[in-house]
């Protein structure tokens, strides 16, 4: 005997177990929220900050802003020691809330206030003098804090009004113009000096720690930093170098971009790591200080500058041997032109990195250590010169690079986004532009503008190209997490986070064009501050509690939703359409508690909004009375149901069967399987026709005509035996023949009958018909239309040569081709 199949409630157990652990995930993660929500309130208020030391802090900072005697670096330290008071006067005007909140409860209680020239009694009076003094007390602290508050954001905003103006004076200030020949001589004799104060100073540090016995004692060290370097630099790098075109050839086509990626990485580290240890075994050697200690300590930032600048220039700019999708639109031939020139222009701003802040300063930039200020190493004229050097070099790489960048037209074997195109083209108009503008601004002797105007370009450049190779592996990645399905690099969520990785990266952009991380910090704080609407405060934070709480809510809901429209709801007695409607309701209030629980964590007070709200109501009610509208009937069909999922319909002149109810409109399709959406308001307002609901059984009333002479019991007789015949017609009720009239154009006959599913009411129609067609010619019945053709064959026979029936011509009689031809009652 074959074993019986498992049971389905078997098979469906590990999508249960599944459900279940996302319902329990589901609820730890509102717990945690609601908790985290709700420790503000649980924890106990702040305490008083010491206003006698803020004071004194206070008017020594706005003593220092009147005289303007501190530098940048003095203005920095006090800008944070005041941003740390004002962030304790921000947490101290939530001092005595509690108090405060139950005070308010209390007086409200004791009902308004009298206005002038009413009284109230005195028992009442004296308790709300005495609830305003305590109130006034407990509010003494928080008002201290916001006038505290207050005045620390205004030192906070001269500060850095005084910062930024003390960095665009140095921007337009103007030094000698290294075009003037007369520096050029210095500027060498210049660079010598300096290049002979590191050797002198090497000199001297090594006889200070012990000449070659000193060094001895350090050598274990220096030789292990320089060999580690030395083969990081020449094999770690030329391996990782060749690994990912090996990679290319041995990955799967669904992983080997992402692949490629990771390893690729490797790229800037292993050579990052050996230029830094490099360096480090230079450091150990102690023969370098206050004039080699900054030129060694920038080198980090000239190798990440320039690996990184091979990095994007591979990544942006691919060679055709590595498998690899080019992000942009370009043949091979002009890839590896800009690769090139790339990574010219990486070494140009490595170059930039390791001098301009090290050896060439200019007046206003100088270095810090930890034991004070470098010393000047050039005077502004030649530190001007060499920067022109510096400038005329980056410039050029720049202007080629955007030649070869300019005038990228997308084609049909590439898949590169239309905005990427034009921001690339934008970028290479502009950057052809500053690299020709540059140049002159540093010969006019504003050096410091640009350098500022160049590097920012090719910092900017170097950003927006990591933003296209980020963007690329987090499609590719997705492809690969979908199986490799190369079409899933176009779905919605690799456009979501690459649209988030351009909101997070505009700080850096901000950053690269001369803001700085305490403009960036001044900012936050402003937007967590928020903004005011109609009277409610929102910030970011409240919108990140509201949407968090929201989607958990929705999450809840739809989780809720659907294990009652797959579990509970088949296993009561309801039908489809009660199911649907219950299933529509509770989607409809979670959402509604939802949204009510998120603006409630948010900490957005609704009662703030009933103006606006009031205001909006006039407009809802003329722009939107018709989604408003269908929205109630869509409720009002949820819950009387006179329709449901699955009904046979006629609304308007249209028919067909109900395929969705949603809160707007029903979708029906018609018998030709087109789909008609009907607003929610015509079901209510206007006539329906429900031809299926509660039952199937319908009746179906086909007309019949028959001349004047035709038996009329027969004609009855047939008829109800052919409806008796149809396998839906139901006995009880019988069939019932009716005739309806006698005119001169014959007999009008009715057969009514009932059938146990009028879905196929228009099949057993045709059925009958065509049974009557049949039965009624092998009856002898003639129908109205037969009889003109019976008479004009009469006639012919009449006026033709006399002769017997069955002889000659009158044997056409009887002929198939003279035979009456029935016609269908449809057409009768």
């Amino acid at each position: 005997m074959p074993s019986a199949p498992p049971r389905p409630q078997a098979r469906r157990a590990p999508r249960h177990a599944l459900l279940s652990r996302f319902a329990t995930v589901a609820v730890v993660l509102l717990l945690a929220l609601s908790l985290g929500l709700a420790r503000p309130a649980l924890a106990q208020d702040p305490q008083a900050p010491d206003y006698d030391a803020w004071n004194k802090l206070a008017e020594q900072a706005e003593q220092i802003l009147e005289s303007g005697s501190a530098n940048d670096a003095r203005l920095q330290t006090i800008r944070d020691e005041v941003v740390k008071w004002r962030e304790r006067f921000k947490e101290a005007q939530g001092i005595n809330a509690t108090r405060i909140a139950t005070l308010k409860d209390q007086i409200a209680a004791l009902g308004p206030a009298p206005t002038e020239g009413q009284t109230e009694s005195e028992d009442i009076a004296a308790r709300r003098k005495e609830l305003n003094e305590q109130l006034s007390t407990l509010q003494a602290p928080g008002l201290q804090a916001v006038e505290s508050h207050g005045r620390a954001d205004g030192i906070v905003t001269q500060i850095d009004q005084t910062l930024r103006a003390r960095q665009t004076f140095a921007l337009i200030r103007k030094t000698p113009s290294p075009l003037n020949p007369a520096n050029w001589p210095p500027a060498m004799a210049e660079a010598g000096q300096v290049a002979g104060k590191i050797y002198a100073e090497a000199r001297d540090r090594w006889d200070s720690t012990g000449g070659m016995t000193g060094f001895t004692a350090r050598l274990p060290a220096i030789a292990g930093f320089l060999l580690v370097a030395l083969l990081l630099l020449s094999r770690g790098r030329h391996w990782i170098d060749s690994l990912p075109s090996r990679l290319s050839a041995r990955a799967s086509e669904r992983s080997r971009a992402a692949l490629i990626f990771g390893v690729s990485l490797g790229q800037i580290a292993i050579p990052l790591i050996g230029v830094i240890l490099f360096a480090a075994a230079l450091g150990a050697t102690d023969l370098f200080d206050d004039w080699g200690l900054p030129l060694l300590r920038s080198v980090p930032a000239a190798g990440l500058s320039f690996f990184g600048g091979i990095w994007l220039a591979r990544g942006l700019f691919p060679a055709p041997d590595t498998g690899v999708q080019p992000p942009l639109p370009m043949s091979a031939e002009r890839r590896a032109k800009a690769q090139f020139r790339a990574t010219l222009l990486a070494s140009a701003l490595a170059l930039h990195q390791l001098f301009a802040r090290t050896i060439l300063p200019l007046s206003g930039f100088h270095s810090q250590n930890d034991t004070g200020t470098v010393p000047e190493r050039l005077s502004e004229a030649s530190a001007g010169v060499w920067h022109l050097l510096l400038v005329l070099f980056g410039a050029f790489c720049l202007f080629q690079l955007c030649n070869v960048l300019r005038g990228l037209r997308p084609n049909e074997a590439s898949e590169t986004p239309d905005y990427r195109i034009r921001v690339v083209n934008f970028l290479a108009m502009a950057g052809r532009l500053l690299a020709l503008v540059t140049p002159v601004l540093a010969a006019a002797g504003y050096v410091t503008a640009g350098n500022a105007l160049l590097w920012a370009a090719v910092l900017t450049l170097a950003l927006v190209g990591l933003l296209i190779i980020l963007q690329d592996f987090i499609a590719d990645f997705y492809a690969m997490a979908k199986g490799g399905d190369q079409s899933a690099r176009d779905a919605l969520m690799p456009v979501l986070v690459g649209f988030a990785l351009i909101l997070l990266s505009l700080p850096l952009f901000a950053l690269i064009w001369g803001a700085r991380v305490s403009d960036l910090a001044e900012a936050w704080t402003k937007a967590q501050q928020g903004f005011a609407f109609g009277g409610v405060r929102l910030s970011p934070m409240a919108i990140l509690t509201f949407l968090i709480v929201f989607a958990v809510g929705y999450s809840l809901t739809s989780f809720v939703q659907g294990a009652f429209r797959s579990s509970i709801l088949p296993k009561t007695r309801m039908d489809a359409g009660g199911q649907n409607a219950v299933s529509s309701m509770i989607g409809y209030v979670g959402v509604a508690l939802a949204a009510v629980f998120a603006v409630t964590s948010a900490g957005i007070d609704l009662t703030s909004l009933a103006f606006v709200a009031g205001a909006l109501s006039v407009g809802i009610g003329f722009g939107m009375q018709q989604v408003v509208s269908n929205f109630v009937s869509g409720i009002i069909l949820l819950v009387e149901r006179p329709i449901a999922v699955g009904d046979w319909i006629e609304v308007g002149g249209q028919q067909g069967t109900v395929r969705k109810m949603a809160v707007r409109a029903t979708q029906i399709e018609t018998f030709d399987r087109t789909q008609v959406i009907v607003p929610n308001s015509n079901l209510i307002t206007q006539p329906v026709t429900n031809w299926t609901r509660g039952s199937l059984v319908g009746r179906i009333i086909v007309p019949v005509t028959v001349t004047v002479a035709t038996d009329s019991r027969l004609v009855s007789d047939l008829l109800r035996e052919i409806a008796e015949d149809q396998p839906t017609v139901l006995v009880n009720p019988a069939p019932a023949v009716l005739l309806r009239s006698i005119a001169p154009t014959g007999q009008n006959f009715e057969l009514r009958a009932m059938l146990s599913d009028i879905n196929g009411g228009a099949s057993v129609v045709s059925e009958i018909n065509h049974q009557i067609l049949e039965r009624f010619a092998a009856a002898g019945i003639v129908l109205p239309g037969s009889v003109r053709i019976a008479q004009d064959i009469f006639l012919h026979k009449s006026e033709g040569e006399d002769k017997t029936v069955g002889e000659g011509e009158g044997e056409d009689e009887t002929a198939p081709e003279a035979a009456p031809r029935p016609v269908p009652p449809h057409q009768a």
